[in-house]
Formats: structure tokens, sequence, C-alpha cells
């Protein structure tokens, strides 16, 4: 694993199983497309949750936690049911209903194998989950993740492999 990917496994809060109980919140869209459940360990508001100013973070909404795959249960096939949008690395499937447009979260299969890893905005917890309650660690992705170039009003046309 490259010294990056090394770094930025350590910039996220990750679940430790000798820590403190676990919890597990029920999760999904606004619209109930999507439904999962989470386990964490620890529960909130022990775990540490990201919140980050990269423009993706800041756009999408999302306050992240970093549960392993093997952490969350996807209800009635709803990662298939995901829509994904990829940017600037396009290594990482940014994840969303594509019925009430609801962000989800980050899927970092790709970055982190062979650990497959979520990044699940805490955002999607249905039940006794208090965001003012929670601990938050900031990231400074606004400065500290380099941006592709402004591709703000494009998007990636997959059949000519450029930006329209």
């Amino acid at each position: 694993m490259s010294q990056n990917k090394e770094q930025t496994l350590q910039d996220h809060p990750q679940k430790k199983e000798d820590e403190k109980s676990s919890a597990t919140y029920q999760a999904g869209c606004h619209c109930g497309y999507i439904k999962f459940s989470v386990t964490l360990t620890p529960a909130l508001p022990e775990t540490k949750v990201l919140n980050c100013n990269c423009s993706a973070c800041t756009r999408f909404g999302y306050l992240l936690v970093y549960p392993e795959a093997s952490s969350v249960t996807w209800h009635n096939d709803s990662r298939a049911r995901c829509s994904n949008y990829r940017f600037n690395t396009k290594n990482k499937d940014q994840m969303f209903c594509k019925h009430c447009g609801a962000s989800i979260g980050i899927d970092f299969r790709e970055i982190y194998a062979p650990k497959h890893i979520y990044g699940i905005s805490v955002r999607t917890f249905f039940f006794n989950v208090d965001l003012d309650s929670l601990t938050y660690r900031k990231l400074d992705g606004r400065n500290k993740v380099p941006p592709a170039g402004d591709l703000s009003g494009q998007y990636w046309d997959e059949e000519k492999h450029a930006l329209k």
C-alpha cells in the first residue's frame, strides 16, 4: 500500500474491536428505496464522525463514519439499487438514491483493496442520532485534497471518454 493510501486510512476513524460496545443503526434514503443497517464499534457518539469541507462532502452533505463492508448489511439488494457518481480520480463510488437523490456515502472498494470500507453518512441513520451530540473530527479537505480542476457544469461522457 502506498504511503498516501496509508496516510488516508490513518486519517479516517476506523472500527476497533477492543473498544466500547457496538450498536446497529437502521439507515436508508429519504424515500425508502435504499435500506441498510450499519454496526459501529464503538457506538455513537464515541465513534468520531468526519466533517470534511471538500467540495464533495460539502455538496453531498456528508458526515461520515467508516465501517468495514462486513459491518454494513444492505437490505433488498439496496447496494445494487444505489446510483453511483465518480469524479476526479474515478476510483470510488459516491452512492445516492436515483429516486429521491439522498446521498448515502462512498464505496472505497477500489482504494483500500483488499480491505473494503464504506464511508457512510450518519445523516442516513433513522433513529436515535442527535447530530449535535456527536463527536466530530474536522478535515480541511478544501485545502488538503487537491482538486482535479473546476468541473462545475460539466459531466463525464462515458461513451466518448471526455468531459461535456
